[in-house]
């Protein structure tokens, strides 16, 4: 029997102020609310009413008799929605919410803040450490003497032969710890996150970071030999360093179900987590404070941080905009609805031959359309120059560049000042504005050869850093050894660092289609992951080629 157009004034009915989208469906049961709970892509869909949609909200707006039970949008028999897709298309791109006072932008920029804040305060801490570990064998590494030895013992200490074995290999072990979870888990994430909800990954990993930090601060104040106290700490570097690969991936996800320049806060936001360690080393310095003292503030810092981020992530969902791209997550521009969680439910609803020739690219099965190795090749330029971008990046940048002396310096203040503010201050500062740039301009763009290119050009930073001032050295003649060809070559570099990265980890959940975009922004952070590790490796090479 054919389906009843709706009347002109069915048409017309008005919809309740503040109501939104009155999600109902005729001669059926009441629908959930379409954003409560659901892994990924699950509990997105929403059940409409027959008749035209609200003006407010987005969607297609053809329906079939057999959407009585389920609720799901389906072409009605004998052919496609003719009216339908046309008007779906224009209520959605003509009626898309706005992102009122950039709350989501600010939000994502928070959740970036709060995903790196904690490990960099935690680095920051690396004095305090390796000087905990030698008192615990009771050996003096700092007299307690006035002012300029107090200010070094702000600073990580150079190793003395007087260091007990665990300090002295404390940072070469604290990077394995840290990089192999690192790059475990954000690979195991590129492939399970459909299978683990979303609060779950975020908000889990947040807890569990911000309860290891809180044991981390109270440890400050007990007592422990070395070797526990090693053990322990390592074991947080993993645990830490595992639960952000997981947060991390997540949040890449995430944000590449949003338009491109919504992963640049994120980037932005891990920018300013540098910056924020940076002060407060720099502060820890002209304070002379006791390690012990600042390590108790980064740790209690790092704490208030997460819990902030853990309250703009549970806000999240009540925006409009958010919830308006989450709905959109497995719809394409100008296409009809996906039904690739109806499928994993069980419950797609029967379509004409005609509809299934026209709905047969969205339809398919998840290990099909959601192949990791399709959307890789896709996105596989943009992944290997974020990889190659952090490869340059940590190759140079503690590990070498740290080892910078000022020529200049003599035996003023700027001696103890001048790692923590031309190394780790100025690249710091760069690297966030390069990140922040993205939100201005996105040049080049995602199919330009110009961004590889920009990334390859970065090995030039190699040997002009590798010929400033780095001491000791054996091979290299040191051609840059005034401070200010350290500081300029630091600002080109961290600058660099920061745009190109963030170009390309914006780039790459776009070169795929919707439903594909989460898992891009998961392997673009298993990719960066990669390059961290890779750059870890090399740095020795770097360092020892001097």
């Amino acid at each position: 029997m054919p389906e009843r157009s709706p009347s002109p004034a069915e048409q017309q009915r008005p919809v309740r102020p503040g109501a939104g989208c009155d999600f109902r469906v005729q001669g059926g049961p009441q629908p959930r609310d379409p954003y409560s709970g659901g892994t990924h892509g699950q509990g997105l869909l929403p059940e409409l009413e027959l008749g035209p949609l609200p003006t407010d909200c987005p969607g297609p707006l053809c329906t079939d008799p057999s959407a009585g039970k389920s609720g799901y949008l389906q072409a009605p028999e004998g052919g496609s929605c003719q009216p339908g897709i046309t008007n779906a298309v224009t209520m959605t791109t003509s009626h898309q919410p706005q992102d009122r006072y950039k709350a989501v932008w600010l939000i994502f920029f928070m959740l970036g803040l709060g995903t790196l804040l904690p490990w960099n305060f935690f680095m920051t801490a690396t004095a305090y450490f390796t000087n905990r570990l030698d008192q615990s064998q009771n050996v003096s590494l700092v007299p307690a003497e006035p002012r300029e030895d107090v200010q070094a013992s702000a600073t990580p200490p150079a190793p003395s032969p007087e260091r007990n074995s665990l300090s002295a290999i404390f940072n070469n072990v604290m990077t394995l710890c840290a990089m192999l979870p690192l790059l475990l888990f954000t690979c195991l994430n590129s492939f399970l996150h459909q299978r683990i909800p979303q609060a779950v990954r975020i908000l889990g990993s947040l807890v569990a970071i911000l309860l290891l930090f809180l044991i981390t601060a109270i440890l400050v104040k007990v007592p422990l030999d070395a070797l526990p106290f090693f053990v322990f700490t390592m074991v947080k570097i993993m645990l830490i360093n595992s639960f952000g690969a997981i947060l991390q991936g997540s949040l890449f996800g995430l944000a590449g179900l949003l338009p491109a320049s919504y992963t640049a806060p994120i980037m932005s936001g891990q920018g300013l987590a540098g910056f924020f360690a940076s002060v407060a080393m720099i502060c820890a310095i002209a304070t002379g404070s006791e390690l012990s003292e600042s390590a108790f503030g980064y740790f209690i810092t790092a704490c208030g941080v997460i819990i902030l981020t853990i309250i703009c992530y549970l806000g999240l969902p009540r925006l409009e905009f958010y919830r308006y791209y989450q709905q959109l997550k497995l719809e394409g521009p100008g296409e009809q609805e996906t039904k690739l969680d109806l499928i994993s439910k069980g419950e797609e609803s029967k379509a004409s031959p005609e509809e299934s020739r026209i709905s047969a690219p969205n339809s398919q099965p998840t290990n099909e359309s959601h192949s990791v190795q399709a959307i890789l090749k896709n996105i596989l330029v943009p992944a290997l120059s974020v990889c190659f971008v952090f490869t340059i990046t940590i190759g140079m940048f503690p590990a070498v560049a740290a080892e910078v002396k000022s020529s200049i310096a003599g035996t003023s203040a700027w001696r103890n000042y001048f790692i923590p503010v031309s190394c780790f201050l100025t690249f710091n500062i760069f690297d966030w504005l390069g990140r922040s740039l993205t939100a201005f301009t996105m040049w080049p763009g995602k199919d330009s050869l110009w961004l590889p290119s920009l990334v390859l050009a970065r090995l030039a930073f190699v040997p002009l850093l590798l010929l400033c001032n780095v001491q000791p050295r054996r091979y290299l003649t040191a051609v840059f050894d005034h401070d200010a060809w350290f500081i300029f070559f630091m600002a080109a570099f961290a600058f660099s660092n920061g745009y190109l990265a963030s170009l390309c980890m914006c780039f790459g959940p776009k070169k795929v289609k919707p439903a594909e975009a989460e898992t891009a922004g998961a392997i673009m952070a298993f990719f960066l992951s990669l390059g961290l590790a890779l750059g870890a490796v090399f740095s020795f090479l770097f360092r020892a080629i001097v």
